[in-house]
């Protein structure tokens, strides 16, 4: 339980809400959390099989054209998915099934709209965006191609915002298993054929699937008929955009400080530490992915919910960054310790300069864990600006940390800068939220949280400083401790009996529910 009231803290009551929170939690993840495991695996395959097609090269240049869509549609998109998720929960809330149909009404529209007028855009701009990324106009037609991905893209998102919004955890996990494997599979057979040539056909039949998916399981949300009045549509879309301006800013400042690093990366090193830079990126992100994905698309529609108690949202969020804390410690310090053979299983030899990347992302990763829930509360209570003032400060202060690494220590100086950029972040997103509704870390959080970074800092430099085989011999031997610890932990938290069939189920996505 939170540490706003420690009278609490060995209340019978309080232990006995903190192991239902702990369930409920849990259990809202499974779901997510086996369609992530799921995607986990297909992309372990689509990743290999790409690096073997591609090459260092090859999948640098697919990064760059992934990073090219991601960032037209964080301005494409005008914030209104990240938006639409809280204007549906909070209708959905409300019990007014005449709002949430409004809602997801306006929200749809307005995706399509923005997709129209995103894709316009990029193939106007197709040129331009070359030469800022490349040096030349060699891939201004592909970029062109790209423009009808982000169209189907866009319009995916506002429907995936509407189940997310309506909690319909089933719906889509579904959509996120199915859409993995049919991309996977077009992905590869495109590259397959075309080689290089076909990166962005690709990423166009990826689209294609995510959004005839998305658009079969939203037909499925029961919503009411409804006849807009005078000024209804004005009145939501204006709500919708408001909320979504500040989503743009923080999606625009994270997006692209993604592609202001990669492009530093580009230009000064090549495609192909690129495309170094990319596995390690994939790879340090992959497990602290699944776990924060799991837990989170069900956090924040419940976090919206109770935005105005203080104490149960701080509740919430000291819950939500214990469970992530102990369900990501023993993925990060494995993926630490064991590096070299996570390079070679997931890519090619060709790639073992990630080896040493890797290693900085998963401390940064680590941090990450542990900031991530806080921001949560800033966006549930719409503090718009304050939002905003945080992820400029981050993205600023990562921007400036890459160009100084990449220039002082080559492409590990990338590695290391984002690690120290959520050293920043954390010191300025603490006292942030503290102020704005008394937030402060439980003393099992403290603790859990300081054990876990002092564990992936010692992995780091033993790492370094050890001869291979007593480095390894550490870090598994750190890796299991963490393990058990975090495992009995969970269960002791979140009163195993009534936990476990909800991890049983993790095998029927696809089954009756």
């Amino acid at each position: 339980m939170p540490d706003t009231d420690p009278s609490t803290a060995n209340h019978p009551a309080a232990d006995k809400d903190s192991k239902v929170g702990f369930r409920n939690i849990l259990k809202s993840s499974a779901l997510i959390g086996a369609s992530t495991i799921i995607n986990v695996g297909v992309g372990a395959l689509r990743t290999k099989a790409l690096a073997v097609l591609l090459g260092p090269s090859g999948i640098g240049l697919m990064g760059a054209f992934g990073m090219i869509l991601d960032l037209a549609r964080s301005l494409a998109e005008l914030g209104i998915t990240s938006s639409g998720v809280r204007q549906i929960a909070e209708a959905e809330s409300s019990g007014d099934e005449r709002r949430l149909s409004i809602t997801a009404l306006v929200l749809r529209r307005s995706a399509l709209c923005c997709g129209v007028l995103g894709a316009l855009v990029l193939w106007a701009s197709s040129g331009a965006v070359s030469r800022l990324t490349f040096g030349s106009e060699e891939h201004a037609t592909s970029i062109s191609i790209l423009s009808f991905a982000l169209l189907l893209s866009v319009v995916a998102g506002g429907q995936g915002a509407l189940l997310q919004g309506t909690r319909r955890m089933k719906a889509l996990a579904s959509v996120s298993v199915y859409g993995a494997l049919l991309g996977t599979t077009a992905s590869v057979s495109i590259i397959y054929y075309l080689r290089a040539q076909g990166i962005v056909p690709s990423l166009v039949a990826s689209a294609i699937a995510s959004i005839v998916l998305s658009w079969w399981f939203v037909r499925k949300v029961l919503t009411v008929d409804v006849v807009l009045q005078p000024g209804e549509a004005a009145r939501e879309a204006a709500m919708l955009f408001k909320l979504g301006l500040a989503f743009l800013a923080s999606g625009l400042l994270m997006t692209g400080a993604t592609f202001a690093v990669r492009t530093f990366v580009i230009r000064t090193l090549g495609l192909e530490a690129a495309g170094v830079y990319q596995a390690a990126w994939t790879l340090g992100g992959l497990y602290v992915g699944f776990v924060l994905q799991a837990l989170g698309m069900d956090f924040y529609p419940r976090l919206v919910g109770v935005a105005n108690d203080h104490h149960a949202c701080n509740a919430m969020v000291n819950e939500q960054t214990q469970a992530s804390l102990l369900m990501a410690a023993p993925g990060i310090l494995a993926t630490i310790t064991f590096a070299p053979l996570v390079v070679a299983l997931f890519y090619s030899a060709k790639f073992v300069g990630a080896v040493v990347l890797l290693r900085w992302f998963c401390l940064g990763m680590a941090l990450r864990v542990i900031t991530w829930p806080m921001g949560f509360i800033i966006v549930a209570k719409n503090k718009q600006l304050v939002y905003f003032a945080v992820e400029a400060a981050w993205a600023t202060f990562n921007i400036g940390a890459t160009w100084w690494g990449l220039r002082v220590f080559g492409l590990e100086g990338a590695g290391i800068a984002f690690m120290l950029s959520y050293v920043f972040h954390a010191l300025i997103i603490y006292p942030t939220v503290r102020a704005m509704t008394g937030f402060r870390w439980s003393g099992d959080n403290l603790r859990t949280g300081s054990t876990f970074l002092l564990g992936a800092t010692a992995l780091l430099v033993t790492q370094r400083v050890l001869p291979p085989w007593p480095a390894l011999g550490f870090g598994a031997c750190l890796t299991l401790a963490s393990l058990w610890y975090c495992v009995r932990t969970l269960a002791r938290l979140s009163a195993a009996k009534g936990t476990l069939p909800a991890f049983r189920r993790l095998l029927r996505i696809g089954g009756p529910r």
